[in-house]
C-alpha cells in the first residue's frame, strides 16, 4: 500500500510472443504507424505489441496423442477427470463452454505436471457461481489456449492458481471478467502471451502466503481494464487495485507487455520486492501511475514507452487543491541496496520515453513510515535489512545501524537517458502536470521517531545519491525538491544547490 504526502496509509504449446519493440529514446512521432487493423481510437502502440486480447483462440484443434478429452456437455467433467487421472496428464478441452459443479468451492485441483490445453473456442465458465477455477499446491502445471471467465474470487484472492503453487505456466490464455484477481502467483511462475482483462481487482496478484516469491516472469501479455470493481472507492486507502500487484517478489522479469486502461496503477510493486527488470513494455492510459515501486529494492526500468497515464487520478487530486506531485513513475520508499543480492545495486531508470502523462517521476519518502511506526501500513513488516522487527524501537532505533536500516529509503536512484515530452494542449492541464520531484514530508509521528523534522527531506534530496542526468525534456517541465511547495525551474534544478540533470537538454514544445 502506498503512502502519499504522509497523509495516506496504505504467474505446452510453442511460445509465440508478440513483444513490444524497445522504446529507446525516440518520440512517438518517430515511431512507425499502428498495426494493421488497429482501431483508430484504440491507442494501440506503435510497432510490435502484445495485442493478445484481440487475437482469436488458436489452441490445438485435435487432442494431442495420449491426452484426456474433456467434454463441455458434462458438467464437472474437467474436475472429475483431473481427480481420476495420474500426475503429468494432458487434458484437451473440446470447443464449447465447460462448467464446474454449481458449488461455490468447486474447482479443478491439478496434480504435479498436469497440462490443460484448450481447443479453439474452449471456455471454462464460472457462471458467477464458482469462486476458483484452478487451485491446490501441485507444482509445474500448465494452462494454455483456454479462456477462464466469470469466477467470483473474494477480494485479494485469485481465480487461477488460487493457492499460489510453484512453477505454473500460463500462456496463450484469456483470463477475464472475474472478481478478485484473475491470477495468483507462485515461485518460478511464467505468464506469457496471455490476456488479463476486465477482472474485478487485479489481472494478477503476485503474492505468496508466508514466503518470498522468486523467479517470476510476465512476458508478452496484454493487461487491460482491470479493477472493474473500483476497490479504492469501495475501501478508500486500501492500496489494493491495478493491473498487476507484486508483493515480496524476489526476482521478476516484466517485459514486452501492453499494460493499458486499468483503473488505478498499471504495475504496482509494493513491499519488499527486489531485483526487478521492467523493460520493453508499453504502459499507457492507466487511470493512475503507470508504475509504482514502493518499499522495495534494486530494479532496472528501461526501454519502456509510457504515455497518457495518470490523467484520471492526477486531475482528481489537482481538483481537490492537492499540490503533491502525483507521478506517472512513482518511487516511494524504494531504492538501491548493495547488501541485498540482485542484478543491480540501485534503481536504474533509463532509455524510457514518457509522453503526455500527468507528471513524470517522483522520488518520495514518508518520514513517518518505518518499522514499528503506526504510519507503516504494511503492518508487521520491516525492511529486508532487519529480520527482528522488535529491534526497531527506542532507544536503539536512534543509533547505528538501526537508524539507517529500520526505514525503507529512496536512495541510489539513477534516472538518465530518458525522453520526457509534455504537450499541455494534449493533456489539458496547466503547470501541475509537468513536474519531476524528489521530496519527503516533515517528520512528526510517532513522538519517539528519530526521523522527525527535516531529516528525511534533506537526506532524500541531497544525501542519498538520487540523480537525474543526460535526459531530454520537451515542454514546460518544472522540478519539486524537498517539499511540495518548493518548485524549481530547470536552471535552478541544475544549479549549485541541487546539481541535477547535468548533460540534459530542455526544449519548449508548441502547445506546452
Amino acid at each position: 500500500m502506498v503512502i502519499r504526502r504522509g497523509h495516506r496509509a496504505s504467474p505446452a504449446a510453442p511460445l509465440v510472443l508478440v513483444l513490444l519493440a524497445a522504446a529507446g529514446c525516440t518520440s512517438a512521432s518517430d515511431a512507425p504507424a499502428e498495426p494493421a487493423g488497429a482501431p483508430a481510437t484504440s491507442g494501440a502502440p506503435a510497432g510490435s505489441v502484445a495485442r493478445v486480447c484481440a487475437e482469436p483462440a488458436a489452441g490445438p484443434a485435435k487432442a494431442p496423442p495420449g491426452a484426456v478429452t474433456v467434454d463441455p456437455a458434462v458438467v464437472g467433467d474437467l474436475a472429475a477427470k483431473t481427480r481420476s487421472s495420474p500426475a503429468n496428464t494432458t487434458f484437451w478441452l473440446r470447443p464449447g463452454r465447460h462448467r464446474l459443479e454449481p458449488d461455490r468451492y468447486a474447482q479443478v485441483v491439478p496434480k504435479k505436471g498436469d497440462r490443460y490445453l484448450g481447443a479453439p473456442g474452449a471456455v471454462l465458465d464460472g457462471r458467477k457461481v464458482n469462486q476458483y477455477a484452478f487451485g491446490g499446491t501441485a507444482r509445474d502445471v500448465t494452462i494454455s489456449h483456454l479462456t477462464v471467465r466469470r469466477f467470483v474470487a473474494p477480494n485479494n484472492e485469485g481465480v487461477v492458481n488460487h493457492d499460489m503453487a510453484d512453477g505454473w505456466v500460463i500462456e496463450h490464455a484469456k483470463i477475464q471478467e472475474n472478481s478478485g484477481a484473475g491470477l495468483m502467483a507462485g515461485a518460478r511462475q511464467r505468464v506469457r502471451a496471455s490476456c488479463l482483462r476486465d477482472n474485478g481487482q487485479y489481472g494478477m496478484n503476485a503474492y505468496k502466503t508466508g514466503d518470498s516469491l522468486r523467479g517470476l516472469v510476465v512476458e508478452g501479455n496484454e493487461i487491460t481494464g482491470n479493477n472493474t470493481d473500483d476497490w479504492e472507492r469501495r475501501r478508500p486507502g486500501c492500496g489494493c487495485t491495478g493491473g498487476v500487484k507484486f508483493w515480496a517478489v524476489n526476482g521478476a522479469d516484466i517485459r514486452g507487455n501492453w499494460v493499458h486502461g486499468n483503473r488505478g496503477a498499471g504495475l504496482w510493486a509494493d513491499n519488499n520486492n527486489n531485483d526487478f527488470r521492467i523493460e520493453g513494455n508499453l504502459l499507457e492510459a492507466n487511470d493512475g501511475a503507470a508504475l509504482m515501486y514502493e518499499t522495495s529494492y534494486n530494479a532496472v526500468i528501461r526501454n519502456n514507452t509510457i504515455r497518457r497515464n495518470n490523467w484520471v487520478e492526477g486531475r482528481e487530486n489537482a481538483a481537490r487543491g492537492d499540490d503533491f506531485p502525483y507521478a506517472t513513475v512513482y518511487v516511494s520508499e524504494a531504492g538501491g541496496e548493495p547488501r541485498i543480492p540482485a542484478r543491480t545495486d540501485r534503481i536504474e531508470i533509463y532509455r524510457n520515453v514518457l509522453e503526455n502523462n500527468w507528471n513524470g517521476i517522483t522520488l518520495w519518502e514518508n518520514a513517518d513510515r518505518f518499522c514499528n511506526s503506526p504510519a507503516n501500513t504494511s503492518t508487521g513488516y520491516c525492511t529486508l535489512l532487519v529480520k527482528d522487527t522488535t529491534r526497531c524501537a527506542r532507544p536503539a532505533i536512534a543509533t547505528a545501524p538501526l537508524y539507517a536500516d529500520c526505514r525503507w529509503k529512496t536512495q541510489r536512484v539513477d534516472i538518465h537517458g530518458n525522453r520526457f515530452v509534455l504537450d499541455t494542449s494534449v493533456v489539458a492541464c496547466a503547470a501541475e502536470c509537468g513536474r519531476m520531484a524528489v521530496l519527503a514530508n516533515y517528520g512528526t509521528y510517532p513522538d519517539w521517531s528519530p526521523y522527525r523534522g527535516k531529516r528525511v527531506a534533506e537526506a532524500i534530496t541531497h544525501k542519498q545519491h538520487n540523480r537525474w542526468h543526460d535526459n531530454v525534456y520537451r515542454g514546460p517541465w518544472s522540478f519539486v525538491a524537498g517539499d511540495p511547495g518548493h518548485t524549481l525551474e530547470p536552471g535552478q534544478w541544475q544549479g549549485a544547490s541541487y546539481q541535477q540533470d547535468a548533460g540534459s537538454t530542455f526544449t519548449p514544445l508548441a502547445g506546452g
